[in-house]
């Protein structure tokens, strides 16, 4: 089956496509969808088959973990085991927006989706695609960009469809994201902290943010 690409407003995503796409995700199936960096696939983070279909369609290894996108700080907390204060500290000062913290995940999310590390990538995009999205689905989507493992990332849905070409059912086109650089990921270990990834955050904004 061709994939089905279906326009979506950025600005005031309809409600019967942010519904349709939905439905796709509530039945374990993946979905293109536009964030405030690049595309990314999401699936629910909670099915396994859901989480399997994520790995295929981008041949990732799956001893990475998937990233999920929040949309708010208390449904991330829901995913957390232990909350390092810095959690609550970067999260108030750069959510919504392009940063992704890395902790220990809670026993309720699947393994495989933590890349059998038991920890996990949350992040709450800048996005009203992506919120409106998790408030159909009802909880939690994936966010890992929408692009074949080790290509590169994807800013508007004409590039998915190139690299990923049928491998997904549907994709929320918005246009270009206008995205040049990935969110900053940034893993917290109690007290200790680490950028692992610099992206649309500077290392010394991290920094400063966290000894303040």
């Amino acid at each position: 089956m061709p994939v089905e690409l279906l326009k979506i407003s950025s600005e005031s995503p309809e409600k019967h496509v942010v519904e349709y796409a939905a439905g796709f995700v509530k039945r374990g199936e993946v979905v293109g969808i536009p964030t405030d960096t690049f595309y990314g696939l999401s699936a629910d983070p909670f099915n396994l088959s859901a989480i399997e279909g994520v790995f295929r369609a981008k041949g990732r290894p799956e001893t990475k973990a998937l990233p999920i996108l929040v949309n708010s700080v208390e449904q991330a907390l829901t995913l957390v085991r232990e909350m390092p204060d810095s959690f609550l500290e970067l999260a108030n000062t750069y959510w919504p927006g392009p940063l992704t913290l890395v902790v220990e995940a809670t026993h309720r999310l699947p393994l495989k989706v933590t890349g059998n590390t038991g920890r996990v990538a949350l992040r709450w995009a800048n996005s009203k695609v992506v919120s409106k999205l998790i408030d159909a689905v009802g909880g939690p989507i994936t966010g890992t960009s929408a692009n074949l493992s080790g290509y590169p990332s994807c800013s508007n849905a004409g590039q998915i469809v190139e690299q990923l070409g049928n491998r997904l059912p549907l994709i929320l086109d918005a246009g270009d994201t206008g995205g040049t650089l990935a969110s900053t990921i940034v893993r917290l270990d109690g007290n200790e902290w680490r950028v692992v990834r610099e992206g649309a955050i500077p290392d010394e904004q991290i920094y400063k943010t966290l000894h303040h």
